[in-house]
């Protein structure tokens, strides 16, 4: 089977990069610097006009926990809808309760408005107590995939539980290894049993041409050249 190349992005510049240099699928989302958040309408519509590649769109109306409110939660699900119409190809969310369980009922309800399209629970799974009680409940929720850094700040710390999770549950859902992967770790996650789906920002700062001081995030094309290489390498 062969391994799928997530990159995220926050503009439409990246996203293209990313493509050109072997990216098997897009996340897109607003300000990586923030941890990402819902991108614009026009960012989605733009996205899906000039790649070729799947485009999953992160639903995430602020940066900080992921405990929402009702009003959240009803923003939340009009950009489900919104981002649906604009053609994309999944729905990446999370949301948890206050202590840190998955929120039930309101992932079911996601996952409802996702709809026929692939829902994938992100990071937030991270800070999760009983982890394997909480991938039971999302597996049971009918969640297609997962990102995770095995609960650890990095995927190549967490290596170990994400081995854990894929021969566990590997066979009813995707587990994507995220967090912190780079050229110089990917070869080493490479080796995870079962692990065909991995996902990395390859960011790098760009500066000002003019301002001082003023830079931004944007994706490293060479550092994907070299993830895909890896990638492809038996």
């Amino acid at each position: 089977m062969k391994r799928i190349l997530e990159i995220c992005c926050d503009s439409l510049e990246s996203a293209i990069l990313a493509q050109s240099a072997g990216a098997n699928r897009i996340e897109l989302c607003e300000d990586l610097s923030a941890g990402g958040v819902t991108p614009s309408s026009a960012k989605i519509m733009l996205l899906k006009k000039y790649l070729d590649i799947p485009v999953m769109v992160l639903i995430r109306p602020r940066p900080g926990d992921f405990v929402y409110n009702k009003w959240e939660k009803e923003t939340i699900l009009e950009n489900i809808s919104m981002a649906k119409q604009l053609g994309v190809d999944g729905i990446v969310a999370g949301a948890l309760n206050e202590d840190t369980s998955i929120d039930h009922d309101f992932t079911k309800v996601m996952i409802a408005a996702t709809e026929p399209l692939p829902f994938v629970f992100h990071k937030a799974f991270d800070i999760c107590k009983n982890d394997l009680d909480a991938l039971s409940l999302l597996v049971g929720l009918g969640v297609k995939r997962l990102l995770t850094s095995g609960q650890k700040k990095t995927a190549l710390e967490g290596k170990g539980n994400i081995a854990r999770y894929l021969e566990q549950f590997g066979h009813e859902i995707e587990i994507m290894a995220g967090g912190g992967i780079r050229p110089n770790n990917l070869g080493e996650l490479k080796k995870i049993p079962g692990l065909y789906h991995l996902h990395s920002a390859a960011k790098i700062w760009n500066k000002s041409v003019f301002q001082e001081g003023e830079k931004w995030l944007k994706v490293d094309i060479e550092q994907v050249k070299q993830m895909r290489k890896i990638l492809d390498q038996p």
